[in-house]
């Protein structure tokens, strides 16, 4: 039987990914919510590759609006109400939403990645970089605009402005390639997103170099954009 989503009910897409113990871990998604559901434990088992894969399925649901959040989501193996929780990993913040019965969580794709340290808040210098090419830019939390001439966090949820750490990509494929993975990884993977990650860099000190990603990145999300560069050089190398 299909997991129904916490918020809108409908039928996630399951599948199966590898773990750290070796076993098969089970894991469901909502694409029109942009949310996981885990049962307990499940995000801290996943491999390193796993984590990739869930990245690369992020960015094929990046560009795309979240739909709106009810205020009781439901666990869908008791239909307990699900406590909203406030967690910290390598000094991110990030929320989720848990069943008392231990049954799992509910995480949006944005709190996942910060999650994975996939996310990390701008510099006071790209800030101001982003504020002479962009006014106005969509949380990549919750869609509400920021008006950079007036803060550097959304007023809707409070997150701050952030962007995609590739350091923290990069540093999954190296692990990759030291695990006993089911895959070799492929040597040119790291020298993509070692390139990848130059450009995201060098956006922030040319619009004029890349004026489509400047647009993507003020409509969608400065994670948004960078997600969905990194995800077209992921999916080259899946198998």
């Amino acid at each position: 039987m299909a997991t129904k989503c916490p918020n809108c009910g409908a039928a996630m897409a399951a599948m199966t990914l590898a773990s750290h113990v070796g076993a098969g871990v089970s894991i469901d998604s909502c694409a029109s919510c942009q949310a996981f559901w885990f049962d307990a434990h499940e995000s801290l088992q996943l491999a390193p590759g796993s984590t990739l894969k869930l990245f690369t399925l992020i960015g094929a649901h990046s560009s795309s609006g979240r739909s709106a959040f009810s205020e009781v989501l439901r666990c869908p193996r008791c239909a307990a109400r699900l406590i909203l929780t406030h967690d910290i990993q390598r000094n991110t913040r990030f929320t989720y939403w848990r069943c008392d019965a231990q049954h799992g969580r509910f995480i949006t794709f944005f709190d996942f990645l910060r999650e994975k340290n996939f996310i990390r808040p701008l510099s006071p210098q790209q800030l101001e970089e982003l504020r002479q090419n962009v006014q106005i830019v969509n949380c990549s939390n919750c869609g509400a605009p920021v008006d950079l001439t007036t803060g550097s966090a959304c007023t809707h949820c409070s997150s701050p402005i952030s962007m995609l750490d590739m350091k923290q990509a990069e540093q999954l494929v190296a692990q990759l390639q030291r695990a006993s993975e089911p895959r070799a990884v492929d040597p040119a993977l790291p020298l993509e997103l070692a390139r990848v990650r130059r450009e995201l860099e060098a956006s922030f000190a040319s619009m004029g170099s890349d004026a489509d990603w400047w647009k993507q990145a003020s409509s969608a999300g400065l994670v948004e954009a960078g997600i969905g560069a990194v995800a077209r050089w992921l999916k080259k190398f899946e198998g």
